[in-house]
């Protein structure tokens, strides 16, 4: 009887859908053996935005299927992220500020190179050319659109 319980417990984690994050390192080696188009979310753990919008965007799982199936998706805290990443042939390192600092490819990504906006979304075909650009929350909608759209290039 209390294997039965435990099954009827974890079955429904079976079910929930979580989209496929990579690293940048990872991004080099997945787009040698297999191009795909790529989406980075650029975020911090203070931005309140950033949590909302991560929440929503997991529990839709038209997103989280299109991200998986056809995309690869790197999340990327900005502010924290302190290894040496190396991106579209260049070193990116962490730029310490006092108690703080961001990562030089957070500034590299954003068009505000004072301070990036979050979240910020970057969105590059196979080639690894930038398509779309947004600062700011992406809602799932907008976000399915425009899947749609860098999936048709």
């Amino acid at each position: 009887m209390k294997k039965i319980a435990l099954f009827l417990m974890l079955v429904p984690c079976f079910y929930l859908s979580q989209m496929k994050t990579g690293t940048f390192s990872d991004l080099e080696i997945q787009q040698k053996e297999n191009p795909k188009p790529v989406v980075i979310h650029l975020y911090t753990d203070w931005c309140a935005v950033c949590k909302i919008e991560s929440y929503r965007l997991s529990k839709d799982k038209e997103v989280v299927s299109m991200i998986n199936d056809h995309f690869y998706f790197v999340n990327f805290e900005a502010e924290k992220t302190k290894e040496k990443i190396h991106f579209q042939n260049q070193e990116f390192e962490y730029l310490q500020n006092g108690n703080s600092g961001i990562h030089e490819l957070a500034l590299a990504l954003s068009k505000n190179k004072n301070q990036p906006v979050y979240p910020l979304w970057v969105f590059l075909d196979k080639h690894q050319n930038l398509v779309y650009y947004q600062e700011g929350q992406m809602t799932p909608e907008k976000m399915k659109q425009k899947l749609l759209e860098i999936s048709a290039l």
